[in-house]
């Protein structure tokens, strides 16, 4: 029976590598593991990475069935303007990322020339109120009227 050697070449290359993992994890400075934070009160801008909460929600006619192509607008308690302005999909649907935190949020429906196939205009039952605790997804429904 015989032991397989490593070649003289194969043995100087690993101990090479190993040393330079070695100086590369002692070189690199350590990280600091920051907590999150919550949303502050002045407005910004979401990066990808940073954490958000969903408010998700469904535009819904005076007939119970979802309405495509309604504006929806959202803004932030104590503002008086809307931040955001979206549209309900094919589904009556809609989603906004929000920073993450205690917040509270007004929800409605921008209904300037809506009106049914009859002609009768539309008109939004209630501005929807929604509130967010942490990083969480919050589900809400408009109902529009005749």
């Amino acid at each position: 029976m015989t032991i397989p050697r490593l070649q003289p070449t194969v043995l100087p290359a690993r101990l090479f590598f190993l040393c330079l993992l070695i100086v590369f994890f002692c070189a690199v400075p350590r990280l600091r593991v920051l907590p999150v934070v919550h949303a502050s009160p002045v407005p910004r801008d979401l990066k990808p990475t940073d954490p958000y909460a969903l408010i998700f929600g469904t535009v819904w006619g005076p007939d119970d069935h979802p309405v495509y192509g309604i504006t929806v607008k959202i803004r932030r308690l104590p503002g008086k303007k809307a931040k955001w302005e979206l549209q309900s999909d094919h589904h009556g649907e809609f989603a906004q990322r929000v920073a993450a935190g205690q917040a509270d949020y007004v929800v409605w429906a921008d209904l300037k020339g809506v009106k049914t196939t009859d002609g009768v205009p539309l008109h939004l039952a209630q501005e929807v109120p929604v509130h967010v605790e942490y990083d969480e997804r919050v589900d809400i429904g408009l109902h529009l009227t005749r």
